[in-house]
């Protein structure tokens, strides 16, 4: 699964990028009119791609280039070709004019498909993984594709962005301890979250991004939670 976020000031645009990306397949698009909370989320989830319009009423996109985590596949969107020089002076994979085809948009992807290769080749990062007895079937699952555990009974599910829930028979105690404790919190006895899936949190429910799901905060938790709540916030 290849992920993505877009930034743009302009709804249109991020409907047609979000179109594209069903259409290649196999990507998980998040899409955000705000720069600020786009970077914020960009910064968090550390997606393999960021398509980042130039010029944005707030914002100038070539600056914000520059705060991109080691490793992101930059892909400009403008309406304005006179940025395009702007856009390899900060090393973008691509740039892709305003209107953007669907052909243009493939091209585009392929060439950030190579790049990424390319630089994992040159600087490979280890990824987290856990391994899990799902009926007769050891089954890897890497904990970046985690959004959320659930108990139930002597089994858990493992609910995945984009992908198949998974049912193995271990403890939520088992579960917590395999998990990196960084990037997930036990929250209520039934539930394990991951921090960066986490979308907001009100009246002792954390909304989960992309999902319909509402986790309940335990009692116990709420007030570890509650603090850790507010240093992701920030």
């Amino acid at each position: 699964m290849i992920k993505c976020i877009a930034i743009d000031d302009e709804p249109i645009a991020l409907s047609i990028i979000q179109e594209y990306c069903k259409k290649y397949g196999d990507v998980d698009l998040e899409t955000f009119t705000s720069p600020i909370a786009g970077m914020e989320r960009v910064r968090l989830a550390r997606p393999d791609i960021v398509f980042l319009d130039i010029e944005m009423n707030s914002h100038n996109g070539v600056a914000l280039a520059r705060e991109l985590p080691e490793g992101t596949c930059l892909i400009f969107t403008t309406a304005y070709s006179q940025y395009a020089l702007d856009g390899f002076d900060v090393d973008a994979v691509d740039f892709l004019h305003k209107p953007i085809f669907y052909p243009r948009f493939e091209r585009a992807m392929e060439k950030a498909l190579k790049w990424l290769d390319k630089n994992r080749e040159v600087h490979p990062q280890q990824r987290d993984t856990i391994t899990l007895k799902v009926e007769y079937k050891n089954v890897v699952i890497d904990t970046d594709e985690i959004m959320f555990v659930e108990a139930m009974d002597n089994y858990v599910k493992v609910f995945r962005r984009g992908m198949p829930m998974v049912l193995s028979q271990i403890t939520m105690k088992e579960m917590e301890a395999m998990l990196p404790a960084d990037k997930f919190k036990r929250v209520h006895r039934s539930f394990i979250v991951s921090l960066k899936e986490i979308d907001k949190f009100s009246n002792r429910k954390i909304y989960m991004r992309n999902s319909d799901r509402l986790i309940p905060v335990g009692r116990k938790y709420i007030e570890e939670f509650n603090s850790l709540y507010n240093i992701i916030k920030q």
